[in-house]
């Protein structure tokens, strides 16, 4: 049995709990695929098998329960203690890049990658600890993408609750579209920046021979 076999299952057996777990888990870093149950359990709404005040409830907690321990971790236990967790989030390279993302695009940042770039939440919380992002505004930003996450799964639950296996598995493909587009950002993000660090480079050097025009013939 897969690991979504067994977690659906055990969402159809202890239900509030396990979709608080998993929001907690997958937010902290580790890979918990609760996109799938919040699915599921949008299904089970459907047929009246669960509230949907708790199901949404229950989940954007969690969610953001998981982010502020993130966030903690960045903002107290700075950057070597982030490198030693590096492998639970993927790298501390990810951890560097996720860093230079949440100081240019601050909120937006962490907004999108709550609902949109997921495979950089965890990171971008540990990001945002490390550089001090002011934590009211990572806080509220951080509310509104989950809110926004939590709330699309759930009614795709519900519109397709007749479908869920062919959702849940269009779901499953859809993350490595996800992960090729977090890794064309990375390297896009990485790309741009090493260009702009050799125009600057390449300006210093100029901006130096113009002060000394004989040099080069000394």
């Amino acid at each position: 049995m897969s690991l979504n076999d067994q977690l659906l299952v055990a969402l159809s057996m202890y239900g509030l709990p396990v979709l608080f777990g998993a929001s907690v888990i997958n937010s902290i870093g580790i890979p918990i695929p609760d996109a799938i149950l919040l699915i599921a359990a949008g299904s089970y709404i459907q047929i009246g098998d669960m509230n949907q005040w708790w199901v949404l409830g229950v989940s954007i907690l969690g969610a953001v329960i998981g982010d502020q321990i993130g966030y903690a971790i960045g903002y107290w236990g700075g950057r070597p203690l982030v490198a030693r967790l590096g492998r639970l989030i993927g790298s501390q390279k990810r951890v560097s890049d996720a860093e230079a993302l949440a100081r240019r695009w601050g909120g937006f940042g962490i907004f999108f990658s709550r609902w949109l770039l997921t495979q950089l939440e965890a990171a971008i919380n540990l990001a945002s600890g490390i550089a001090e992002y002011p934590y009211g505004r990572f806080l509220l930003w951080d509310i509104t993408g989950e809110i926004l996450w939590v709330a699309a799964y759930v009614i795709i639950g519900r519109i397709f609750s007749d479908r869920v296996q062919d959702v849940i598995q269009l779901l499953v493909n859809l993350f490595w579209v996800e992960v090729g587009l977090v890794g064309a950002v990375i390297f896009g993000w990485i790309l741009f920046r090493n260009l702009r660090g050799r125009q600057r480079r390449e300006a210093a050097g100029e901006e130096e021979q113009a002060d000394f025009p004989g040099e080069k013939g000394l």
